[in-house]
């Protein structure tokens, strides 16, 4: 289901609570969402679609991947970036990493362990600030 996107700051800046198998719906509404919003748009947190679940989904070039829970466990490489947002009006400068390590639960409830750089890095990154209430 395409979801609006959330634009009250009160609740973007509140933590994302853990998602559980129950959550998968949320998972399938990002997929929506993101594809809504695609020609401006590369990734999205459940608080942008007004669900405060630890749950993204990012696109790494043909495809999309959605996560549950994902934590950040290495980051190196810090350079400023411009990011925009849907859910916020403006570009923002901020720090990113190129190259990252994230563990996450998939769409089948299997941990994964993945790394990315570049773009795909950032867009990651964008994401997980959202879970813990960051506006970038």
């Amino acid at each position: 289901m395409i979801r609006p996107i959330v634009k009250d700051i009160f609740f973007l800046s509140q933590k994302s609570e853990p998602a559980t198998k129950a959550d998968l719906q949320v998972g399938a509404d990002l997929q929506d969402t993101l594809e809504a919003h695609r020609d401006g748009c590369v990734g999205l947190a459940a608080n942008m679609i007004g669900i405060r679940k630890r749950i993204i989904i990012v696109n790494i070039g043909f495809v999309d991947i959605v996560m549950f829970n994902p934590v950040l466990l290495k980051k190196d490489t810090p350079y400023e970036a411009e990011e925009g947002c849907l859910s916020l009006a403006g570009i923002r400068k901020t720090i990113r990493y190129q190259n990252i390590e994230v563990e996450y639960y998939d769409r089948n409830w299997k941990k994964q362990r993945q790394k990315f750089s570049g773009w795909t890095a950032q867009i990651c990154q964008h994401e997980l600030d959202h879970l813990e209430g960051i506006l970038i």
